[in-house]
């Protein structure tokens, strides 16, 4: 059972750094949803969490649908070597980040198993990197539509502008 608290951030993670949105299996869970909807409705954009029973389907029907599925495991081939190949492949992009006790079947369903390092380490930490790597560095300007407050870069201090 994944601990809540990194669910909601790998959800906030997945969609400060560019991802449209995140599946999530294993129990359904109101209060990370709410918590995302909160954050697009004060800091914009349209990040969706969608709960899926079983992660299987999830899989399946992505590959159905023509999109790849990256695996995030310090056990893959090192991001560096492979990140071209994946910027330029597939635009449907599935990526799965999981625990210590992935199943073996993720391995064999991924398009890619991908390594950040091969050195034990966060999967948030991994999915921030991936997707930086991905969008080489343009999530860092992304703007949110429809958001109800911005933040002023400041060197010292916080400025938040809402409403604006």
């Amino acid at each position: 059972m994944r601990d809540k608290r990194v669910t909601t951030h790998l959800f906030l993670t997945a969609r400060a750094f560019g991802a449209e949105g995140a599946f999530y299996s294993g129990e359904y869970d109101e209060k990370v949803e709410e918590s995302l909807r909160k954050v697009n409705k004060s800091w914009g954009g349209k990040f969706s969490t969608i709960f899926s029973k079983e992660w299987k389907d999830v899989i399946h029907k992505w590959k159905k649908d023509n999109g790849e599925v990256i695996h995030l495991t310090m056990y893959g081939l090192p991001i560096q070597d492979v990140i071209g190949k994946i910027r330029l492949s597939s635009p449907k992009k599935l990526v799965i980040v999981g625990g210590a006790k992935v199943p073996r079947e993720i391995y064999n369903l991924a398009d890619w198993n991908v390594s950040i390092t091969s050195q034990p380490h966060s999967e948030v930490s991994a999915l921030s990197v991936f997707l930086h790597e991905l969008f080489e560095g343009k999530e860092l300007t992304k703007n949110f539509d429809n958001a109800s407050q911005k933040i002023v870069p400041q060197s010292k201090g916080k400025k938040v502008i809402k409403a604006f």
